[in-house]
């Protein structure tokens, strides 16, 4: 799978270059690398319900790679039990050792939060912590796989956590890396109406040319 990758905080640099960062980036980026059109497709396939989007199958493939190298899902931020909630407000996506990641496939409006969310799990707090990471990870979609893959309009993608990023410098101390998931190369997601609902359904680019 092809993704972009913004830097904050001389992230990238920090993570390829400090032993207590390396092997970590090196796993994530691997599962990203090995998620391929095909395994996607498969996946979409085999889901019990019809989705719009192609995004259930891309987070299932990125929970399968990461829980096989050893990274914990849904870790909780807090040991307070008034801060261990089954909504996941106070729970990361993944982490491992000194690295938060968050798989942002949700609204626009929870843009902020995601990004939060990796700081509080590395920097120290009032409340007593679960966790003790030092970086964060925001996996999410650019807008051309917003488009490509069915997502929700409303959804946030990689440009607006860049754009984000500013704003929110001071409250932002920890390094972060945004990856931007690309588009698939080789199928795109189109939607019919069934019950008053879009379903989502694979469309060959091959079979789109032959059309044209």
């Amino acid at each position: 799978m092809e993704y972009k990758i913004h830097s904050f905080r001389h992230a990238e640099e920090i993570f390829n270059v400090d032993e207590d960062f390396k092997k970590l980036w090196k796993e994530v980026k691997k599962v990203l690398d090995d998620i391929s059109d095909k395994s996607i497709i498969n996946e979409f396939n085999s889901e019990t319900r019809q989705a719009k989007s192609i995004s259930e199958a891309i987070n299932k493939l990125i929970d399968v790679g990461l829980k096989q190298k050893g990274w914990n899902s849904q870790s909780q931020i807090f040991a307070d039990r008034d801060y261990c909630d089954k909504k996941g407000t106070w729970r990361l996506d993944f982490a491992k050792e000194t690295i938060a990641i968050e798989v942002a496939f949700n609204h626009g409006g929870n843009v902020s939060w995601n990004l939060i969310k990796p700081v509080l799990s590395s920097e120290l707090n009032h409340v007593e912590k679960a966790i003790q990471t030092q970086a964060g990870i925001i996996i999410t979609a650019t807008d051309k796989m917003k488009k490509a893959g069915g997502f929700d309009g409303a959804i946030g993608t990689y440009e607006k956590y860049v754009e984000y990023l500013k704003p929110l410098n001071n409250i932002l101390t920890t390094p972060m890396i945004i990856i931007g998931l690309e588009p698939p190369k080789t199928f795109i997601v189109k939607h019919k109406k069934e019950n008053n609902k879009n379903i989502g359904y694979i469309v060959s680019k091959k079979k789109i040319k032959k059309e044209d």
